[in-house]
């Protein structure tokens, strides 16, 4: 198949794109290499996925329409995966109008290419952040997600809400995936891993939210993205039995459906740090802090709707997922810069 992936530069993106690409699919990656965090990153994890003959790089903005329309159109993909976005809960605080931008907009714009090209199934991510205010665990995608805590998981939202419509009114099969807190190599250094790893190296406080007492679904990446390809070679379906008196959020008589793919196995902060320590071989020094702004206590995936329909089962346990990342932390930076990656010319 030739696929369309979106934010292949990116942390879900490159892992994904490489998992297509080691079966034999075509992909075309596009990016716009934002500063959001070091482009240098982004430039690595591109060279990687150049190694592969079917892989080729196109730099594009989500937001620019006409460029959307125009590859969309050319390249006539058989399938999209949409994982590019603006992510980050603590920045949609400070610079919100970034998310309309690539997460409203964008999203808009790669929904209009699907339709108008005979696009057979769209993929596109969501967030475990969309549950806000929810507190029943595990969070399923079978309750109503109607009080977000974030201005980026409203954005999420809006985006589940745009593509049920186009699954409605154009009958372009969509499948949204709900992510929780992805982890592993060639990972964000914005993120939570990334940063503790840094600082504990670096002989630094790291900043432990919530008092530790956070309790998150880590799931490993490699699941994530097997996870990812499984759900896009499954094209979405309509719900004959939906029931328009007692709506399921979940699914629609549209081809639409909605999957959490996460770990299924809470961990506490505490517990995630000290796993960190042992595969560093060294104390962290904690400075504990009340629950942020914008985040949620506790997330928890019921991931039974994905298993059932595409096999995805997670296989990585915390204790061997951190290993993997702190083996390739080790491997690429050396004394907190890039372990001289090679940048090179994209476009």
């Amino acid at each position: 198949m030739k696929l369309l992936v979106t934010g292949a530069a990116g942390f879900i993106g490159y892992h994904t794109a490489r998992k297509l690409l080691e079966r034999g699919d075509e992909v075309v990656g596009l990016d716009n290499l934002n500063d959001y965090y070091d482009v240098r990153l982004k430039l690595a994890r591109l060279e990687e996925l150049r190694r592969y003959p079917g892989f080729r790089f196109v730099k594009l903005d989500l937001a620019d329409r006409a460029g959307m329309a125009d590859l969309i159109s050319q390249e006539k993909f058989a399938r999209v995966i949409h994982l590019a976005a603006q992510a980050g809960v603590r920045y949609s605080i400070q610079n919100p109008l970034a998310y309309v931008d690539s997460n409203v907009v964008g999203t808009a714009n790669v929904l209009e290419g699907c339709r108008h090209n005979g696009v057979e199934h769209l993929v596109y991510a969501s967030t475990s952040s969309v549950y806000g205010a929810n507190t029943k665990m595990p969070f399923s995608v079978h309750q109503n997600v109607d009080h977000p805590l974030s201005f980026y998981a409203a954005t999420k939202k809006a985006n589940e809400l745009m593509a049920h419509t186009y699954a409605h009114l154009y009958a372009l099969p969509v499948t949204g995936l709900r992510f929780f807190t992805v982890y592993g190599p060639w990972g964000r250094p914005d993120m939570a891993l990334f940063l503790f790893t840094r600082n504990i190296l670096d002989g630094k406080p790291i900043d432990v939210f919530n008092y530790g007492h956070h309790r998150r679904d880590f799931t490993y990446v490699g699941d994530i993205a097997e996870g990812v390809v499984r759900a896009c070679d499954r094209v979405a379906t309509g719900n004959t039995d939906w029931d328009s008196d007692a709506p399921d959020p979940g699914t629609s008589r549209a081809p639409y459906r909605l999957y959490n793919i996460g770990n299924n196995r809470p961990v506490e902060l505490l517990r995630y740090i000290e796993v960190l320590e042992q595969c560093l071989g060294r104390k962290a020094q904690m400075n504990l802090l009340p629950l942020q702004a914008g985040d949620v206590p506790d997330t928890w995936a019921d991931i039974d709707d994905l298993t059932r329909d595409a096999g995805y089962t997670p296989a990585t346990p915390v204790e061997e997922g951190i290993r993997q990342f702190v083996d390739w932390y080790l491997s690429y930076y050396r004394d907190g810069g890039p372990a001289n990656p090679k940048v090179v010319n994209l476009g």
